[in-house]
């Protein structure tokens, strides 16, 4: 079976979140806004599994939507972390850049299965 692009994508952005848990925790000794964001980030691709495996188009989307909404929080988190110079603007920019790609890609999956319900 082919694996999901928005499945594999959102686990190897929970395994960047991870590491710049890892990072926050270790290196910079904070604590707070690194939980929050551990939360979050790694939560989207959670959300994406239980979606691939939902029990109807409209559990599947559901499950989706929230994945969503924990990666617009991931977005947040990582906004704040940056603006309080907690991480560096060229590291902000990769892994925001990989949160912004998954929220276009939700949005674009939900959307499509909206339609797809509506027009049959």
């Amino acid at each position: 079976m082919a694996e999901s692009i928005v499945a594999t994508k959102s686990y190897n952005f929970a395994l960047r979140v991870i590491k710049l848990y890892k990072h926050l925790t270790q290196e910079q000794r904070e604590f707070v806004l690194a939980k929050q964001v551990l939360r979050s980030g790694t939560s989207i691709g959670a959300n994406v599994e239980e979606a691939l495996g939902g029990q109807s188009k409209a559990d599947f989307r559901y499950k989706l939507s929230i994945a969503l909404k924990e990666a617009r929080e991931t977005s947040y988190w990582l906004r704040l972390l940056k603006d309080s110079e907690y991480i560096k603007p060229d590291a902000f920019k990769s892994i925001h850049g990989e949160c912004e790609e998954l929220i276009k890609i939700l949005k674009s999956i939900i959307l499509t299965s909206q339609q797809k319900e509506n027009n049959s």
